[in-house]
């Protein structure tokens, strides 16, 4: 909702008609950009996520170096990509987001079920969305804090 105030009495009760309109007709163009943009961003945080990732201390003695360079070359083409097509459709973005997770999916499932399990998440990927409800079972294992 689109709220313009006329506080100080300089605006004619047409010229507030006026810019309420031109709010409303640009609301679907802006919503547009939003969307596209976020898109964007998403593909972009995607790829540097993914590049992360393969470069993790802790992952290097997990990857194949076939893996890692199938990841790292195609996160480098998206990225190159977005450098040159800085005003593509929503749908674009989405588009070579779905062919990044393509080659990354793959890869990372193997690598996490390989290392039996996402590392501390118990077995689900990316950990338990906000927490495990009511805390771990039995506590925190060995002598971490909140353990028995």
């Amino acid at each position: 909702k689109i709220t313009i105030t006329n506080d100080k009495g300089r605006l004619s009760k047409e010229e507030i008609e006026r810019m309420v309109n031109e709010a409303e007709k640009f609301k679907g163009e802006d919503d547009a950009h939003r969307e596209r943009i976020s898109a964007k961003n998403g593909l972009e945080a995607y790829c540097f996520n993914m590049k992360s990732t393969v470069d993790d201390e802790k992952l290097k003695d997990k990857i194949s170096e076939e893996d890692k360079k199938a990841i790292l070359d195609k996160c480098q083409e998206c990225l190159s990509w977005l450098d040159s097509n800085q005003s593509a459709t929503k749908e674009e973005y989405e588009h070579q987001q779905k062919e990044v997770e393509g080659v990354c999916t793959p890869i990372v499932t193997k690598l996490y079920a390989a290392a039996g399990g996402a590392p501390g998440a118990g077995g689900m990927p990316g950990g338990m969305p906000g927490g495990m409800p009511g805390g771990m079972p039995g506590g925190m294992p060995g002598d971490m804090p909140g353990g028995p």
